[in-house]
C-alpha cells in the first residue's frame, strides 16, 4: 500500500561539532519520504524553486518516491541554517528562508486522493487541514508539529487534531501544547484534543505511545557516532508510517514495531550530514538494527 505525505524540500547548511554541509538535501518531506520508501512507495506533494538542483531531484527519482506532486514555482527554493554545540538535541537557526514555501498550497493530484495513508509533515496547520478536505476517506491519518505552531496558531492546531489518528510531536512540544510538565499527564490531555495515539519522540532518551486503552516506551539505539540530528524526527516519522502503509492495518502491535522500525531508520540518518546515510541504506542494515533493537529490549 502507498503512502502520501505533504511537507517541505529544502536547502539546508548545518554545522555541527563534527563537521558541515552547505546547501544540502533538507526538508520535513524529503527526509519522510526517502526513509518510508524502504517500506512502501511514497508519494510527495511539496514546492521548489528553479534553483532546485537537478542532481537531487535525480536521486528523489531512484527511490521509491513519486513525484508528480512536487510543485516548481519562479523564484528560490526555501532554504535553512543551523548549527549545533556537543548538545545535540536542540539546534540554534541562524536563518529561515522560506521563499517559494511562504506561498506553498498543497495542489493533491487528483490520482493521489484516493490514498489511504496520509502523513502531514510539519507545515501550517490550516495547510494541514486542506489537505485533508482533498484526500477522500484515508483510513489513517498522522501528523507532525512544532513550536511555532503550537504558539502562534493554537486553536487551529487543536481543530485539526479531532481530524487525525496519530499525533507526533517532541517532549517540549508536547509539554507545551497540555500547557502539562509531566508527559504522561500532558499525553492524555493531547489524546483530548481527538487523536486516536500520540507519539512523544525523546530524542537519545527513545519515544513514547499513548492511547486511551495503553502506553509503550522504547528506547533510543544506543550510537557511539552521531554527526547530525537534523532531519532525525522526520525519519522517524517516515520509518513508522513507511512500516504501517507496508502492514496496511494500524493496530496496536502494528504501531509498536512502526515506532521500533522509525527509530531504527532515525538512528542510521544521524549518522551522516544530510541524507548522506540514508543514500548508504540498505535493507540488510535496516533488518540487521530491528533484530539488535528486539535483543536489547528483550528481558
Amino acid at each position: 500500500m502507498s503512502l502520501l505525505v505533504i511537507g517541505s524540500v529544502a536547502l539546508d547548511s548545518v554545522a555541527t561539532p563534527f563537521g558541515s554541509v552547505e546547501e544540502a538535501l533538507g526538508g520535513s518531506a524529503t527526509y519522510f519520504s526517502c526513509s518510508a520508501s524502504f517500506f512502501t512507495t511514497v508519494k510527495l506533494v511539496a514546492v521548489v524553486g528553479e534553483d532546485f538542483p537537478s542532481r537531487h531531484i535525480r536521486f528523489l527519482k531512484t527511490r521509491n518516491i513519486d513525484l508528480k506532486g512536487l510543485q516548481v514555482r519562479k523564484g528560490r527554493t526555501f532554504r535553512w541554517k543551523g548549527s549545533y554545540e556537543y548538545d545535540l538535541n536542540e539546534a540554534k537557526t541562524v536563518y529561515t528562508h522560506l521563499n517559494v514555501f511562504s506561498n506553498f498550497k498543497p495542489h493533491i493530484p487528483e490520482e493521489y486522493k484516493d490514498e489511504k495513508f496520509v502523513f502531514l509533515a510539519n507545515i501550517d496547520p490550516d495547510l494541514q487541514a486542506d489537505v485533508l478536505k482533498q484526500v477522500r476517506k484515508p483510513a489513517l491519518v498522522a501528523c507532525d508539529s512544532m513550536n511555532f505552531w503550537i504558539e502562534n496558531k493554537r486553536k487551529e492546531l487543536i481543530r485539526l487534531l479531532k481530524k487525525v489518528d496519530i499525533f507526533i510531536l517532541n517532549d517540549a512540544e508536547a509539554r507545551e501544547l497540555a500547557e502539562e510538565p509531566n508527559l504522561l499527564k500532558g499525553a492524555k490531555r493531547i489524546l483530548s484534543f481527538g487523536p486516536r495515539m500520540v507519539i512523544i519522540k525523546k530524542g537519545e532518551h527513545g519515544a513514547l505511545l499513548f492511547s486511551d486503552h495503553s502506553s509503550f516506551s522504547a528506547p533510543a539505539y544506543p550510537l557511539e557516532s552521531i554527526y547530525d540530528p537534523t532531519g532525525a524526527g522526520d525519519t522517524f516519522a517516515g520509518g513508522f508510517m513507511g512500516y504501517l502503509s507496508r502492514a496496511g492495518k494500524a493496530n496496536e502491535s502494528n504501531v509498536r514495531k512502526a515506532i521500533i522500525y522509525g527509530s531504527v531508520m532515525a538512528s542510521y540518518n544521524v549518522e551522516d550530514f544530510s541524507l548522506n546515510r540514508l543514500r548508504r541504506l540498505t535493507l540488510k542494515d535496516i533488518d540487521k538494527r530491528y533484530r539488535e533493537f528486539k535483543k536489547l529490549t528483550c528481558f
